[in-house]
C-alpha cells in the first residue's frame, strides 16, 4: 500500500516538474499563431507573424551572427578540446587533478567576470571589439565542457587498445585517427551540442565582448525588451525549440540503432 502511494507521488511529481519546465515554451509557440500582439488574448490563428519574422532585417541579421559565431565556435572548441582531453587522460595523476581543477575554473565562474576579463583583455591587446573577438570569447568558455564530456569516454576505453594498434604497425595519429577517435565519438558528439547550444544561449559574455553592428539574437532581444518583444521573436523561438528537438531525436535514434548493431555483434 505503502508503495503504491510512493509510487503515485512519484508520477505526479514529475509530471508537475515537466509542466513546470515545459509550460512557458507552450506558451511561447502557441502565441506565435496569435493574430494579435498581445499576449493576454486569443484572436485567432495566423501565420503573419512567420512570414514578417523572415522580412524583418534586424532579426536575420543577429539570427546569421548567432548561428555563425555558434557553428565555428563549437566546431573549434570541438576540435581543441578533444586534443585537450586526450592530453589530459594521458598525464600522471597528480598533474591531471591541477589541469582538471583549471579546467574547471571557467565552468563555475560566473559569465559576468568572464566577460569583463576577456573584453579588458581584448581592450589591453588593442583589438577592435566585434565579431572576431565575439568568437573567441565564445571558444574560450566552450571548451571545458568540451574536455568533460571527451573524458568519461577516455575512461571507459582500455589502456591496451592504443598499444595493440601501434605494435600491429599504425602511427599515432593514424592510431588516434582510426581507433580512439570512433570510440570516443560520442563523447565528442556531446561536447559539439553542447558548446553549440551553449553559445546560441549566451548573452553575458557576447554582451561585453561584442561591437558596434555585431549582434546575436539574445542581445537583440534584450534591446527589444525595454520596448516591448515582438510577436516575430515567438516564431523565431518556435523554430529554434522544433529545430533543435528534431536534432534531439535523430541523435537519440542513432544511438539506440548503433547499441542494437553492438548488441547484435
Amino acid at each position: 500500500m505503502v508503495d503504491k502511494v510512493l509510487s503515485k507521488l512519484r508520477i505526479v511529481y514529475t509530471i508537475l516538474i515537466f509542466i513546470f519546465l515545459y509550460a512557458p515554451i507552450i506558451v511561447l509557440i502557441v502565441f506565435s499563431f496569435n493574430d494579435s500582439k498581445s499576449r493576454a488574448s486569443w484572436d485567432g490563428f495566423t501565420l503573419k507573424w512567420y512570414v514578417s519574422l523572415f522580412k524583418d532585417r534586424h532579426i536575420m541579421k543577429a539570427l546569421y551572427y548567432t548561428l555563425t559565431i555558434a557553428i565555428l565556435s563549437s566546431i573549434i572548441a570541438t576540435i581543441v578540446g578533444t586534443f585537450a582531453a586526450l592530453g589530459i587522460h594521458n598525464m600522471k595523476p597528480i598533474k591531471k587533478k591541477i589541469i582538471l581543477g583549471i579546467n574547471n575554473v571557467p565552468v563555475v565562474n560566473p559569465d559576468l567576470i568572464t566577460g569583463i576579463s576577456l573584453m579588458a583583455l581584448f581592450i589591453f591587446l588593442k583589438i577592435p571589439l566585434g565579431f572576431v573577438t565575439m568568437l573567441i570569447a565564445h571558444v574560450t568558455f566552450n571548451i571545458p565542457y568540451v574536455i568533460l564530456a571527451v573524458l568519461p569516454k577516455l575512461r571507459q576505453i582500455p589502456k591496451e587498445i592504443m598499444e595493440a594498434a601501434l605494435d600491429l604497425g599504425a602511427t599515432p595519429m593514424y592510431a588516434i585517427r582510426k581507433v580512439l577517435i570512433p570510440q570516443i565519438m560520442p563523447g565528442i558528439v556531446t561536447g559539439l551540442l553542447m558548446a553549440f547550444t551553449l553559445s546560441i544561449d549566451d548573452f553575458v559574455i557576447s554582451f561585453f565582448t561584442t561591437g558596434h553592428g555585431v549582434t546575436n539574437l539574445s542581445i537583440t532581444i534584450y534591446s527589444m525588451a525595454r520596448r516591448g518583444i515582438k510577436p516575430e521573436i515567438n516564431a523565431l523561438s518556435t523554430l529554434l525549440f522544433l529545430s533543435v528537438l528534431i536534432l534531439l531525436l535523430i541523435i537519440n535514434f542513432r544511438s539506440s540503432k548503433d547499441e542494437k548493431r553492438r548488441e547484435v555483434l
